[in-house]
């Protein structure tokens, strides 16, 4: 079977796919994943086809975080829809017998499917049903409203997402000869979808429609004979393991502010740390520090004494597996649900906002984090995510979709 699998976004948002991907390759089908040109490389590397979604979304973020009025972020964001809802299009003309769609571009994944008669899966890495127990992720914050205020809160969310793309679904609908429609296939319906994250970190809702579940994290996959810097393997082996810190995609044009706030932590707490640059271009620079680019998580995390990130979806799971603690630092979107549910399980200490971030917080929640109790206890949950078959869920509905294993 030809599968195609649409994401968009940033790094945290691909790279599980390639893990999926590879899943799905070793179980006999052909897999190409739609996204962002950056990623091509990325993609490449894991032994999966690449097939290029328009854009940039580093610079997409840095638009919106320099528009000057709503007017331009809301033409900013229309032209970037736009041109997801093009690749999208085109993509899926290209060929493909299943899509596997991310939830962000889900209502572009729908309506290319709906076009050339082509089962569609979701594939989620955050909760998008609304429900009672909890409000969605977004920007209203995680705070509980009650059961009423929840589901409320929740469906107001989907309703944003689905109006953000509309002008888009109805320009792709026009295109590809459909019947017209005043807005997109909702997001909360009951088609199949498959969320990949750990029950443990959040539960399935009760009240979420029967077609829907979460699986486990589906880990990325390690680029083919990628090798770690000779300069990182000689800086682990120098002295005690190091902290690791980085902010994945967030906080572009920050990095020198941030390298010194860092900076001051690592010196506060005492530790060796090894600093990621990211999207924000982060350095550090002291004895005990070392400043590097992107690097496998799977095989760093495990080798450092704790993890201080931004609470995204993909790092939230690589540390949990890695058995080691975090220091959630969120900034947006689904990061602060991410981080309350780290604290929850006593993985990390209180989040610090990114907001609210400076040198003594960030000293302080490092220590915190390195205290026995809270190491122990990512210890523990180590074992437990790390054998969770997320990937094998998503399998066994394409197997139902293709008629069988073809293993």
């Amino acid at each position: 079977m030809r599968i195609l699998i649409v994401t968009t976004g940033s790094r945290g948002d691909v790279a599980p796919f390639t893990g999926l991907g590879r899943r799905l390759v070793d179980a006999g089908h052909r897999v190409s994943v739609l996204a962002h040109p950056t990623f091509a490389t990325l993609i490449e590397s894991c032994g999966l086809e690449f097939r290029s979604l328009p854009g940039d979304p580093r610079e997409f973020v840095l638009g919106r975080s320099r528009a000057t009025s709503p007017e331009e972020t809301r033409a900013l964001a229309t032209a970037f829809v736009n041109g997801l809802a093009d690749g999208v299009t085109d993509a899926v003309a290209g060929g493909a017998d299943l899509l596997l769609t991310a939830f962000a571009p889900s209502p572009l994944a729908l309506t290319a499917g709906e076009a050339l008669g082509v089962p569609v899966l979701g594939t989620y890495l955050t909760p998008a049903f609304a429900t009672a127990r909890f409000p969605l992720p977004g920007p209203a914050g995680t705070g509980d409203l009650g059961p009423a205020g929840n589901l409320a809160a929740g469906r107001e969310r989907l309703r944003s997402a689905e109006r953000l793309f509309s002008g888009a679904v109805a320009r792709m609908r026009e295109r590809l000869g459909l019947p017209g429609t005043a807005a997109p296939e909702p997001l909360g319906h009951t088609r199949p979808v498959v969320h990949g994250y750990s029950p443990l970190l959040e539960p399935r809702p009760a009240d979420w429609p029967a077609p829907v579940e979460v699986s486990g994290f589906w880990w990325p996959a390690r680029p083919l004979g990628r090798r770690p810097p000779a300069e990182l393997v000689d800086f682990l082996q120098a002295g005690p393991a190091p902290v690791f810190i980085g902010f994945g995609s967030m906080a572009p044009d920050e990095g020198e502010r941030l390298g010194e706030l860092v900076t001051a932590a690592v010196r506060r707490a005492g530790v060796r740390a090894v600093v990621q640059a990211g999207w924000a271009g982060l350095t550090a620079a002291g004895d005990g520090i070392l400043s590097v680019g992107d690097l496998p998580h799977d095989w760093l995390f495990p080798r450092t004494a704790a993890v201080v990130h931004h609470a995204g979806a993909g790092t939230t799971g690589a540390a949990l597996r890695a058995g080691v603690p975090a220091v959630p630092v969120p900034v947006m979107i689904d990061q602060p649900f991410w981080a309350a549910r780290l604290h929850g399980l006593g993985v990390a200490p209180e989040t610090v906002p990114f907001t609210e971030l400076t040198a003594e917080r960030l000293a302080a929640a490092i220590t915190a984090a390195l205290a026995e109790p809270v190491r122990r206890r990512a210890a523990e949950l180590a074992g437990a995510v790390a054998g969770e078959d997320g990937a094998g869920a998503v399998l066994a509905h394409v197997d139902r979709l293709s008629g069988g294993p073809r293993r």
